[in-house]
């Protein structure tokens, strides 16, 4: 039994992304002024982001079309290929069939470059000289880079500090791309001193380096803000993967019964489900779809739907999501692009919906899945992808139990050749699973925002 490839040419890479705000049955609370706590305008957002970057995120058509440039960079790697695991499938001894979307063969050995250079080129359209970002593990800060290099634009990321200590083959790769890397918190901003001051020896977060990033971006004209996940125009820009699995599933002769991805920000996991979930409004579509996220840091699992800042420092709009609170700061695990303390608000209105579910997973879990998938397929996952792993396998082996057949796709987000370091770590048994307390979540939500 072998890994079986399903392949699109490259006339198929979507001409427009998909929009599910088109056909939600209910509508997403507003985005809210940080100072007024009234609904923000186009205009409040002009600082920070181009104007069709803005549109795009408060846009409810439902195609919205790929400009020539963008679709001919993705042509790079782009439809993604999708695999039948049955490698995998044999060594699980399981009746279900595991397929895979595999966004590991980008230049950035991510997903992150399908909004990456969409953000790139229409920055560059309208007229801005540098972008600044933050990133966690690397995978959105190296594919910013990539994408700016393609357009001739500056780049500065803000980086959280364990991932920036952790994995500095993913900050070189930034460096060798063009980009300006600084550990965060750092000294080069208020919000980064501040942090410093408080906690000189802080972890950092993905809230505190995108307060770093966006201050940049709102003190300097030149300069707008990029980022890797949570909002909807970020999110629409990813559903070329799930457009094409879409495809290439009835390639396959196949339709899935449960649909898994990562979520860290939801950037990935909206990528492939959404077209699904726009699918399952209109009945065409009766699949579980389950978000797996680090059971030590549960935004959708133990977070609360509510609205709350997107920063520790608290420069950004409120958004209405699952979170742990703007405060909360996680522990240093090395699937550093889950470490952020909301969930996408697109991702928390469809899961308040009934469309989707989530669940959580332990570091060692998610580890010990990797291992197990790389020995089957030859694929070493990035340490952020194990989590839809381990999920795919304990549904593989949940049909097994039942003696029942089931069809299961994930998305496999990037590969994990520059996070060796945490599979040194595994084998070696000095990583450690994690649970965050209850009672240190109940704090940071203590201090959220008091919006009517």
């Amino acid at each position: 039994m072998e890994t079986i490839q399903y392949n699109l040419p490259q006339s198929r890479i979507p001409r427009a992304w998909y929009n599910v705000l088109a056909d939600l049955p209910k509508p997403m609370a507003p985005t809210l002024h940080p100072g007024t706590l009234q609904p923000i305008g186009p205009d409040d957002l002009a600082p920070l982001f181009p104007m069709s970057l803005i549109l795009q995120e408060v846009s409810t058509e439902r195609e919205i079309e790929i400009p020539g440039p963008v679709r001919q960079v993705y042509a790079q790697w782009r439809p993604s290929p999708l695999f039948r695991a049955r490698r995998l499938e044999k060594a699980l001894d399981t009746p279900a069939k595991i397929y895979y979307k595999y966004e590991g063969a980008s230049p950035a050995g991510s997903h992150k470059p399908n909004t990456a250079v969409a953000q790139a080129y229409y920055n560059k359209v309208e007229g801005t000289k540098r972008l600044s970002t933050e990133t966690g593990a690397g995978q959105w800060g190296s594919s910013l880079a990539m994408a700016c290099a393609f357009f001739g634009l500056e780049c500065k990321v803000y980086m959280v500090r364990v991932s920036y200590d952790q994995k500095p083959y993913r900050r070189a790769l930034m460096e060798a791309f063009g980009a300006s890397v600084t550990a965060s918190p750092s000294t080069e901003t208020e919000s980064g001193r501040a942090i410093l001051a408080a906690h000189p020896n802080t972890n950092g977060s993905l809230g505190i380096a995108i307060s770093e990033a966006v201050e940049v971006a709102a003190k300097d004209p030149d300069t707008k803000y990029a980022l890797g996940s949570v909002l909807n125009h970020v999110l629409l820009h990813q559903t070329v993967i799930g457009q094409e699995a879409l495809e290439q599933m009835a390639l396959a002769g196949d339709e899935p019964d449960v649909i898994v991805g990562c979520t860290g920000g939801g950037s990935n996991f909206a990528g492939l489900v959404m077209p699904y979930v726009g699918r399952k409004i209109k009945g065409q579509c009766g699949a579980r779809i389950v978000a797996v996220e680090p059971a030590a840091c549960p935004s959708l699992t133990k977070g609360q739907f509510t609205y709350d800042f997107g920063d520790t420092g608290h420069l950004t709009p409120l958004v209405k999501m699952h979170t742990l609170g703007s405060t909360f700061i996680p522990p240093g695990i090395h699937a550093g692009g889950l470490r952020y303390h909301g969930m996408a608000p697109l991702v928390s209105h469809v899961m308040d919906l009934g469309l989707i579910e989530a669940t959580s997973v332990q570091q060692l879990d998610a580890f010990a899945a990797g291992i197990q998938f790389a020995r089957a397929e030859g694929i070493i996952p990035a340490p952020e992808a194990n989590h839809a792993i381990a999920e795919a396998i304990h549904q593989a082996l949940m049909a097994k139990e039942e003696g029942k057949e089931r069809t299961i796709l994930f998305v496999l987000s990037g590969h994990g050749h520059f996070d060796m370091q945490s599979y040194i770590a595994y084998q070696a048994g000095k990583l450690e699973n994690y649970d965050y307390p209850a009672e240190e979540i109940a704090m940071a939500l203590a201090g959220l925002p008091a919006v009517g």
